[in-house]
């Protein structure tokens, strides 16, 4: 890996799922299955602040300023709520600049995205991989 490569900043993901076990789970899944590369910023952003199902727009706030790092946020949302609340929050200019919400299941694109960003790659191209996810078959 060149030099300018490793000085470059990773793109971050944001897992917005309504159970913080669930998004921990799958950040340290995808964390898991991408070691071998730089360390990728992942942040869980599940559940309510209180700890209860649902989402939390301060907590994902909070998880997206944390893994921007300046080459962008990819952000990963488990179901429909949680989407619209990230919409909601890009929409209002909540979230950092080169915040994205990524169109992709849920687990399989969250390890699609983070193993792509820690080649390196750019947000057009970790959206890219978490977004093929929807192709992979299981039959």
């Amino acid at each position: 890996m060149s030099a300018d490569r490793e000085e470059r900043p990773l793109v971050g993901v944001v897992l917005v799922s309504h159970s913080r076990q669930v998004a921990e789970a799958v950040a340290h899944m995808a964390h898991g299955l991408a070691s071998g590369g730089p360390s990728v910023p992942v942040a869980p952003a599940g559940g309510t602040g209180e700890g209860g199902l649902g989402t939390s727009s301060e907590l994902i706030i909070e998880a997206a300023r944390r893994v921007d790092r300046g080459a962008g946020v990819a952000v990963l949302a488990d179901l429909g709520s949680a989407v619209l609340t990230v919409r909601t929050l890009l929409v209002e200019g909540d979230l950092p600049e080169g915040a994205r919400l990524v169109d992709a299941p849920f687990v399989e694109g969250a390890v699609a995205a983070v193993v792509t960003a820690s080649t390196g790659a750019d947000l057009e191209a970790v959206a890219a991989a978490a977004t093929e996810a929807y192709e992979y078959r299981k039959a």
